[in-house]
């Protein structure tokens, strides 16, 4: 059976890999934590997981704070900033997140090939922090342009 990436989200709702370790639930892929109450963040981890690659992605709705996110990171940093949790066990967030992801997707690994020259990265994770604190209102206006966040999408009205 073909997973989509619906059935590889865990949340409170749906805890598919709840009895194992994060960094064991998939070998070749990494671990993507999100914040599934913020209708932009679950937009664009959405888009992702529907590329090329998409499915190495392992992804883990972060916003219950009911899931193992594994001892080095709590629920409350978790939803501060994006964070992935690499094949070989190490947490990395913000700019190298994303460069993690974008090397695992279609249509995406050249800005993760930019990453790799220098400044590069340190320009990302400036870029992303002065994003985080823009996240609230983007995402308010991403929901009034018709994004949902990952529990209203497993809760419909």
């Amino acid at each position: 059976m073909q997973e989509t990436s619906a059935s590889r989200v865990s949340s409170p709702e749906n805890q598919r890999h709840a009895e194992c370790p994060v960094e064991q639930v998939r070998d070749d892929g990494i671990t993507v934590f999100f914040d599934g109450s913020c209708p932009l963040c679950t937009l664009e981890i959405s888009h992702y997981s529907r590329l090329g690659g998409g499915e190495s992605l392992t992804l883990v709705d972060v916003a219950g704070g009911q899931n193992d996110i594994g001892a080095d990171l709590s629920s409350a940093e978790a939803m501060k900033r994006l964070h992935v949790r690499l094949p070989n066990g190490e947490l990395v967030s913000g700019a190298r997140a994303f460069a993690a992801i974008w090397n695992r997707v279609s249509g995406w690994r050249w800005a993760a090939s930019a990453t790799s020259l220098p400044g590069v990265m340190f320009l990302l994770e400036i870029a992303y922090r002065a994003f985080l604190p823009l996240r609230p209102f983007l995402s308010s206006l991403a929901a009034k342009l018709g994004a949902r966040s990952h529990q209203s999408r497993n809760n419909p009205p």
